[in-house]
């Protein structure tokens, strides 16, 4: 039996991990990186290990460190979550040389699905059907081998998963730069570079099975999860059961992935996905030797804990019948909610957590690795949480789910909330019509719908007067006078936002509130420097204000808005030289394509960038010359730090 477990990750899948093993009255050690010194699932934890460092690579993929952390603590097992060394053969190896149980399969089976290309031939041994393809050597003839799998091809990482190092490619000459991107993008992720080409399959729907084996030779399935609606080939929302499976196709999945599970002689969780076309012909896309991000909606459908169930089959315990025979109940929908500014082309976003949330409601659960006071960095996924929502039908969920979203304080970091709650409230997605291209068929949700307009400007309202009230609040002078007065009752106190200004004085008739110049249909019922009740246009609402860092947080039943104060004296050097283009995310200066002086045309790629393992192309707007380059491979920037200024060349 194990006793004491190492969890060797981060964030939210440790914390859950060791709720689970709590639960079991198994004993937890964390194992952290500098950066996660503060962070929720180290205090969890019965101990904790530093790994000193911030990289990845210094920290949680150092495998000879967490089983040196595993015996300074006693440990006994390892479980690896997701990502750094879940997928790791050698690790699990070296697990078993140390005799330290590994929480997972086989070192055989992890190989055997570690390439994606090995992988595909075993599956198709195994008579799971697969796309055609090709692994890309320093001597493949490229441009011959995408002609003979048929255009569009997918370049993809041989190695590793999390759509890092995948490329579409429509046509022969945008192959190599393709590859070669996909290449560096995969050696900086998993530490191979090796990427391979497959047959693109134009929108089709991801849906994935679970397994699970024990080391009695039994593998069954789960059942399906839909994972269709993605973004840079990374899953966003994903549910079960799939919308678009019927009880035939079902069985017809779950054969498959069972036989799947036992070509590998597989042990634990895993999971074996596809691609579903429109003709409902499904084929292997890759065995996730590990448990995935996604695993909540299965467990609430399924009424299971599929850690427990981990770890008991890592205990060498045959699969009881709550897993033989378990049956689909009700729906369950999951959202990973990130750290990104979703109009600005899902670009990650940092910063400080400084409110995070999500209240406690009937049929919502919510896995996560921050608090208040979170710092989101650049080193890791800028996944905060999953929130997942159960209900009888996939429209409970589905409503259950937009609300505890919509009604959540998330404050001091930008997230892609209002994607998610766009997408929730969908009529195609709530007609179940998802696939891989859902989010191009919808640029309505991509843009970031804060509301009516009434409604935005309502809560612009509500800052002004929370500001005010805090104002009164700490005045020294004629603390006594209502917020709004003046002695000069035609000149209105005014507070500019970065989009929005506020207006706001007393009349005989009470409080009048312009924005934008614009009258407000308001009536200020209540104010204080925390929560605002107005009544807009004969509806009374009430919202939550948050000031911190010159952003004002309003959260209310329509929605949120972080306003930006604008100070009422501008920096003059805070403004930017004329044709600077800004980093428009934090992260490090990968290469530098250009050099002072060189003529460029629109488009051309001047600076590439990356963060959290997914580079980003900085072009030249126009054509133009460069008068400067500000940075240098190896630079670490921040968002808005000048990179390079083109000048203009008139035509």
């Amino acid at each position: 039996m194990i006793q004491k477990l190492l969890v060797a990750n981060r964030g939210e899948i440790a914390a859950r991990v060791m709720r689970t093993a709590h639960a079991l009255g198994i004993s937890t050690v964390a194992v952290f990186s500098d950066p996660d010194a503060d962070a929720p699932f180290v205090a969890l934890a019965d101990e904790a290990v530093r790994l000193p460092g911030s990289a990845p690579g210094d920290t949680y993929l150092r495998g000879d460190l967490v089983l040196a952390a595993a015996a300074a603590t006693g440990a006994d097992a390892i479980h690896p979550g997701y990502g750094f060394l879940s997928e790791n053969a050698q690790f699990a190896r070296d697990c078993a040389a140390a005799g330290v149980t590994f929480v997972g399969p086989s070192p055989e089976a992890i190989v055997s699905m570690g390439s994606k290309v090995e992988a595909k031939s075993l599956m198709e041994a195994a008579g799971v059907p697969v796309l055609p393809g090709a692994t890309i050597t320093d001597d493949t003839d490229i441009a011959a081998v995408a002609a003979k799998i048929g255009f569009p091809v997918l370049v993809k990482a041989a190695f590793g998963g999390g759509g890092r190092g995948m490329r579409v490619v429509h046509t022969a000459g945008e192959l190599t730069d393709a590859v070669d991107g996909a290449r560096r993008e995969a050696a900086s992720a998993f530490g191979d570079g090796t990427v391979f080409l497959e047959r693109f399959v134009v929108d089709p729907r991801h849906v994935e099975v679970q397994i699970v084996g024990d080391t009695h030779g039994n593998v069954v399935h789960l059942f399906e999860r839909e994972c269709s609606i993605q973004r840079r080939y990374q899953k966003i929302v994903e549910e079960a059961p799939s919308p678009a499976v019927d009880d035939a196709l079902r069985a017809e999945l779950g054969a498959a992935a069972v036989a799947a599970g036992k070509a590998l002689g597989y042990t634990g969780v895993g999971t074996v996905e596809f691609v579903l076309d429109a003709k409902g012909a499904f084929h292997f896309l890759e065995v996730n030797t590990r448990l995935q991000v996604e695993h909540p909606v299965t467990e609430l459908v399924t009424g299971l804990d599929l850690v427990e169930v981990q770890l008991r089959v890592a205990e060498g315990d045959p699969l009881p019948e709550s897993v033989t025979d378990a049956r689909i109940e009700g729906h369950a929908i999951e959202v990973r909610l990130y750290a990104e500014d979703v109009p600005a082309g899902f670009l990650p976003a940092t910063g400080t957590l400084h409110r995070f949330r999500i209240a406690p409601s009937p049929g919502i659960r919510v896995d996560s690795g921050v608090v208040d006071g979170s710092v989101v960095g650049t080193a890791y996924d800028p996944m905060l949480a999953k929130v997942i929502a159960y209900g009888s039908s996939r429209a409970d969920a589905a409503r259950r789910l937009a609300r505890a979203l919509q009604t959540a304080q998330l404050h001091g970091v930008t997230t892609n909330r209002d994607l998610l709650v766009g997408i929730l409230r969908e009529e195609e997605f709530l007609a179940g019509g998802t696939d891989t291209g859902y989010l191009g068929r919808h640029p309505e949700v991509v843009s970031g719908n804060q509301g009516s307009d009434t409604d935005i400007r309502a809560r612009a309202a509500a800052a002004a007067l929370a500001t005010q009230a805090a104002n009164r609040t700490g005045a020294q002078v004629l603390g006594t006078m209502p917020s709004g007065w003046r002695n000069v009752g035609s000149a209105p106190q005014r507070i500019a936002y970065d989009g929005a200004e506020v207006g706001y004085r007393l009349t005989r008739d009470g409080p009048a509130v312009t924005v934008d110049g614009e009258p407000l249909d308001a009536r200020l019922l209540a104010a204080t420097p925390d929560a605002v009740t107005l009544e807009v246009g004969g509806v009374r609402r009430d919202y939550s204000v948050h000031r911190i860092a010159g952003v004002v947080h309003v959260d209310g039943p329509d929605g949120s808005s972080a306003l930006v104060e604008v100070p009422r004296f501008a920096d003059p050097n805070a403004v930017a030289h004329a044709g600077s283009l800004l980093a428009p995310m934090p992260g490090g200066v990968v290469r530098v394509l250009v050099e002072a002086g060189a003529t460029v045309t629109a488009g051309q790629a001047l600076v590439v960038l990356e963060a959290m393992k997914m580079e980003h192309t900085v072009v030249a707007p126009v054509d133009g010359v460069v008068s400067e380059i500000d940075v240098a491979a190896g630079d670490q920037v921040d968002t808005g730090q000048v990179l390079a200024v083109v000048e203009e060349v008139e035509s």
